[in-house]
């Protein structure tokens, strides 16, 4: 098939390898602009754009995809089909016709659920047992197109959103090119999603990072997981912000504590009390200015005591 490709994390580049693995024509590949990254702002290329310039592929990368330019360039390409990963923008109705198969979408969930923007991560956060990779084609809503084929992939229970995105890169990449497949042999057909069945993620943002100690030491354990690398967990210690980076449930504690008591600081971590009598382990953390340790160093260092208070 001839393919125009267009993605920008390092969640697309499995599927960007994968499709030129496959013997496919990619005829273009369209990513976002480099932006401003790390401390000192240096303009930074998204990781696609890396991965095209290896396989020798042509390369755009476009403020918008509205515009007339990229509507005539697209109908002088005429792709087969339209391959979209984590593009990062919605897709211009205008050209959603254009490719002869569409454009299809790899969407890191089982659609419908998890429609939007942070499926990973809320796939996580909600307490999923598993979740999977969708291939879809795309209409004028959000992930709300007709399914063309999915995979599901049990959700581990330490798992941490970054493993779990890299493993659904891998997966999605794979059901992308069988999907193709299908499509050309005409063994693929779309299928409605049943939007009674629909859930629709939000986008994350900082302010989801500050723990709420009278939440379930579950819950929290698995914001933990969720929210890594970003927005992360951070907490009030003595009057300054401290980062938490690892939290586990902990064994349960008889007592009445306020949320948010340290309760004991081992080789374990830090125990603290939480919601509905729960207790969590704090294993990791971090100061500001200051790098990555063990709670349990940190609580030697520190003198934290039991009775003590994170808010």
């Amino acid at each position: 098939m001839r393919i125009v490709f267009l993605g920008t994390p390092e969640f697309a580049v499995p599927s960007l390898e994968a499709v030129v693995g496959a013997g496919h024509e990619v005829q273009l590949v369209v990513s976002r602009p480099d932006k401003p990254a790390g401390r000192h702002l240096h303009l930074a290329a998204p990781a696609v754009v890396p991965a095209a310039r290896r396989l020798g592929l042509p390369l755009a990368q476009p403020d918008k995809l509205g515009g007339e330019e990229f509507t005539k360039r697209l109908h002088a390409l005429a792709p087969d089909a339209a391959v979209v990963v984590a593009y990062g923008r919605l897709i211009s109705p205008r050209v959603l016709s254009v490719p002869r198969f569409g454009f299809v979408n790899v969407h890191p969930s089982l659609l419908p659920r998890h429609r939007g923007p942070s499926p990973v991560e809320w796939a996580i956060l909600s307490g999923d047992t598993e979740t999977g990779v969708s291939t879809m084609l795309l209409d004028e809503g959000m992930d709300t197109g007709p399914i063309l084929l999915q995979r599901s992939t049990p959700i581990e229970p330490r798992e941490h959103a970054p493993e779990l995105e890299a493993r659904l890169a891998v997966l999605g990449a794979e059901v992308l090119v069988e999907t193709l497949a299908g499509l050309v042999g005409g063994t693929v057909a779309p299928k409605p999603q049943d939007p009674a069945l629909a859930t629709v993620t939000g986008k994350l943002e900082r302010k989801m990072g500050r723990i709420s100690w009278s939440s379930t030491a579950d819950e929290l354990a698995r914001r933990c997981r969720a929210f890594d690398p970003w927005p992360g967990l951070f907490t009030n210690f003595r009057g300054s912000r401290l980062k938490v980076h690892g939290l586990e449930v902990g064994e349960p504690r008889p007592g009445d504590e306020e949320p948010g008591t340290v309760l004991a600081a081992s080789t374990a971590g830090i125990s603290v009390r939480c919601g509905d009598g729960t207790v969590a382990v704090v294993t990791e953390v971090q100061r500001e200015g200051k790098r990555r340790i063990p709670a349990d160093a940190f609580a030697i260092g520190d003198r934290v005591a039991p009775g003590e208070r994170l808010h």
